[in-house]
C-alpha cells in the first residue's frame, strides 16, 4: 500500500476520536516526524517572516505594529521575530492549542542560535537589541515562568477561537498574517474569515499570506505528484480528507475569486509556476480539468491584500 494512502487511513481514522489534536501531534511528532524543529523548518518559517516584515514595512511602516496571525502551529517561529521587530501586540488564533512550553523553548533556543550566524545577518538587521536581550533572559529564566508568563514577555497571546467572529475592535490590527493556513480552511468558511479580517484590519494596514497549495501527502510520499490529490472528484475526495489536516485543494484562481467576494485588493502577488508538464500528463478531475494549465499548476503563493 503507498505511503500516502496509509497516511490518510490513519489521518481519517485519528479525525473521529477525542483529543484528535493531541493524538495527531502525537502520530506526526513520533510516526511521520512531521512537527520537528528542524533547520529546514525554522529557515522557511523564518522567511515567511522576513517577508512579512519587509512588505509590512514597504506598504505600510507604522512602528509599534499589532498583529494578528491565523494558525499557530507547534512552533511560534513568525510571532517571535515579530516581536524582534517590535509589533507591540502579536495574537496568534488558532481551533486547537498547539504551543507548549516546550516548544516555546526550543524555539528561543533556535533564535539565539541563529542571531548569531553570520549568514542571517540580513535577516536579522533590524531587530530591537533590547529585544533579543530580553528572549535570552526569558530562556534563562524559564524554569520559574510558566508558558503565559513567557509570551506576556514576548508581547504575544495565543488564543483559541473562531476566526469568522472575533472579539476584536474594527480596524484592530495594523498586520494580519497567515502561513500555509489558507489550504487547509474549505472556501466559505474562508470567505467568512476574510471578511472578518478586512472588518479588524486598519485602513492603512496590510494581509500578508502564504498558501501551499500542493498535495501535503507528497510532503511525505516522494511517489506522488503535488498535484495528486487533483485526480480525484469531489465525492472521492470527501472519503480520502480529514477533518485533522484537511486540504481544501483550492487553484490559485479560485483563491482569487474568493479575495474578490470578500472586498478585498491585491498589492503583491507572488506565485510559483509549478510544473505545467506534469499537469498536462494528469487526467484531472472536475472542476480543475476547466482550468487553465498555468492556474492549476500553481504550488505556492504569497499574497498581499488590503481593503
Amino acid at each position: 500500500m503507498k505511503i500516502w494512502i496509509i497516511k490518510a487511513i490513519v489521518q481519517k481514522m485519528i479525525s473521529y476520536l477525542p483529543w484528535k489534536h493531541s493524538v495527531n501531534y502525537f502520530f506526526q511528532k513520533y510516526i511521520t516526524r512531521g512537527v520537528q524543529l528542524t533547520d529546514a523548518y525554522f529557515e522557511d518559517k523564518l522567511m515567511h517572516a522576513f517577508n512579512h516584515i519587509e512588505y509590512y514595512k514597504m506598504h505600510v511602516g507604522i512602528p509599534g505594529f499589532k498583529v494578528l496571525e491565523l494558525g499557530s502551529g507547534w512552533y511560534p517561529v513568525i510571532p517571535i521575530y515579530f516581536y524582534l521587530n517590535g509589533a507591540s501586540e502579536i495574537i496568534s488564533i488558532d481551533i486547537a492549542q498547539h504551543i507548549t512550553k516546550k516548544n516555546l523553548e526550543k524555539t528561543i533556543k533556535k533564535f539565539l542560535e541563529y542571531l548569531s550566524k553570520i549568514e542571517f545577518q540580513d535577516i536579522f538587521l533590524h531587530i530591537d537589541e533590547n529585544r533579543k536581550a530580553n528572549l535570552q533572559y526569558v530562556l534563562n529564566e524559564n524554569k520559574t515562568l510558566s508558558a503565559d508568563e513567557i509570551m506576556l514577555k514576548l508581547n504575544m497571546d495565543f488564543q483559541i477561537q473562531d476566526a469568522r467572529k472575533s472579539h476584536f475592535e474594527s480596524n484592530y490590527f495594523e498586520l494580519i498574517t497567515s502561513n500555509n493556513t489558507f489550504e487547509h480552511i474549505y472556501e466559505k468558511i474562508l470567505v467568512d474569515i476574510l471578511i472578518e479580517f478586512k472588518r479588524i484590519l486598519h485602513p492603512n494596514g496590510i494581509m500578508s499570506h502564504f498558501i501551499d497549495m500542493s498535495d501535503h501527502f507528497a510532503h511525505l510520499d516522494s511517489n506522488i505528484s503535488i498535484y495528486n490529490f487533483l485526480q480525484f472528484s469531489e465525492k472521492q475526495w470527501k472519503r480520502i480528507d480529514n477533518t485533522i489536516q484537511p486540504q481544501n485543494r483550492l487553484r490559485i484562481n479560485q483563491y482569487k475569486d474568493i479575495l474578490k467576494e470578500a472586498s478585498l485588493a491585491i498589492l503583491e502577488e507572488i506565485n510559483r509556476p509549478g510544473d505545467m508538464e506534469i499537469v498536462k500528463k494528469m487526467k484531472l478531475a472536475n472542476p480543475f480539468s476547466k482550468f487553465s494549465c498555468a492556474d492549476v499548476a500553481v504550488s505556492h503563493s504569497h499574497i498581499v491584500l488590503q481593503k
